[in-house]
């Protein structure tokens, strides 16, 4: 493992643990929570799926026990941290990843949530009921991600930082 994919790998765990649930923007009468997803949208292309995936989980398992989060994050973020990343893997492209991160999280993720709101929480809701709200807050944090990631291509950070020897 190279000691660059683990140290940037535990930064974006501590700001997804950190900030979370602090930065929203404001979407009509919901709020858009994107730390997540723009934390998987590079976590996808920087890192690769493996880390994707163990970083959404290690966050979502942070903030559970921290009492920020609830079980609801596990299924969407981590569905669509590892599709994004896949997606990457097999494309290099980062319209595919966000797509994937979009869809994982919002579609699969908010479906997945279904029983465990049900069963585990006990709460009874439609088998729809996420999808809406984890769609708002994926395609804000996607989007900055894609935005970030261009950024960081601009500027050759990418290739600088992960990509030479």
């Amino acid at each position: 493992m190279s000691t660059k994919k683990l140290t940037f790998s535990a930064l974006l765990i501590a700001i997804g643990t950190l900030l979370g649930h602090i930065i929203y923007i404001p979407v009509g009468i919901a709020k858009c929570y994107p730390i997540q997803h723009t934390i998987n949208v590079l976590s996808a292309v920087i890192l690769g799926p493996g880390y994707a995936l163990s970083n959404a989980f290690t966050i979502s398992l942070l903030r559970n026990i921290l009492g920020t989060g609830s079980p609801l994050a596990f299924p969407g973020s981590m569905i669509g941290a590892i599709l994004a990343g896949l997606l990457f893997q097999k494309t290099k492209k980062y319209s595919y990843t966000v797509a994937g991160e979009i869809f994982g999280t919002g579609i699969l993720g908010g479906l997945a949530s279904f029983p465990i709101a049900k069963y585990i929480l006990g709460k009874e809701v439609a088998v729809f009921f996420f999808v809406v709200p984890f769609l708002v807050s994926t395609i804000g944090g996607s989007f900055i991600g894609y935005l970030i990631l261009k950024m960081m291509e601009k500027n050759n950070w990418l290739h600088k930082m992960f990509m030479e020897k």
